[in-house]
């Protein structure tokens, strides 16, 4: 684990710092990348970036907080205790907000951001792993990673669970990008397509977590997963079968206009 990556006199570059900074701009990069492909302006992703930083880290903060409320007000300003779940609705509350705010084509907007969400994941995951925090219960696995500083310290081998997340998210953003978006003739379904890849991918890590259960046998993570799977296929269905059509004629190439499906209007959802 390398939880400094730098430190000089009274300066410390944190690994887990940096690694959330680029899976900002990671996410950043696809969803540029998404809009041009889905017909949305390319240069509003600079303000969503911001909104989803605020809204990212607020709701990872309070979500952190409603789990330990011993840990309330000291914990607040503080640069740890962030919990994905909180990160995750509250970026996407962000989103929603300042698209419908912007009047930019909101169900575009979120499809866009299922793949940068995966791939933004991946890379903060590797902070995780760097800083020694969120690993998984004890292993006799070959790679199995002690982190004898970590969050919590452990000396005994473990599941690093936090590259396994890595890896998945990986094959989640493949899976959306090459294997259902093509698939998928209307837009709003792909956030939810993702909902259920996501969610089943944290339901089954957690088994090989820390955290303690709740009710049932499984722990709040995975209730909320769950949550997200249901969720995710009722969302999936809807949007697939009442949704707008995806615009056509759409260009790569910045500032080029999409042509909009016949009969589908010009409404910003």
């Amino acid at each position: 684990m390398y939880p400094e990556l730098l430190h000089i006199g009274g300066f410390t570059l944190n690994s887990y710092g940096v690694m959330m900074a680029l899976a900002f701009i990671s996410a950043g990069f696809i969803a540029h990348w998404q809009f041009k492909k889905r017909g949305v302006d390319p240069d509003f992703i600079y303000g969503l970036l911001i909104a989803c930083i605020v809204g990212g880290l607020l709701g990872a903060k309070i979500h952190y907080l409603i789990l330990h409320p011993e840990q309330w007000p000291e914990n607040l300003l503080s640069g740890s205790g962030l919990v994905w779940f909180g990160g995750l609705f509250g970026a996407i509350a962000a989103v929603v907000i300042v698209t419908l705010l912007s009047k930019q084509r909101l169900a575009a907007v979120m499809d866009s951001g299922a793949l940068a969400v995966s791939v933004g994941y991946a890379v903060g995951r590797i902070g995780c792993f760097l800083r020694g925090c969120d690993h998984g219960t004890p292993t006799d696995l070959p790679w199995g990673v002690t982190f004898p500083e970590g969050i919590p310290p452990t000396t005994v081998p473990v599941h690093p669970t936090q590259l396994y997340e890595t890896a998945a998210s990986l094959v989640i953003f493949a899976i959306l990008a090459w294997v259902i978006s093509p698939r998928f003739k209307r837009e709003g379904s792909l956030i939810f397509a993702y909902a259920v890849l996501a969610g089943l991918e944290r339901f089954l890590v957690e088994f090989i977590r820390t955290n303690e259960p709740v009710a049932l046998g499984l722990t709040q993570q995975q209730w909320i997963a769950i949550g997200m799977m249901v969720v995710g296929i009722v969302g999936t269905w809807w949007f697939e079968t009442h949704g707008r059509l995806r615009p056509v004629g759409l260009e790569e190439g910045p500032g080029k206009a999409a042509v909009a499906a016949p009969g589908t209007g010009k409404g910003k959802l």
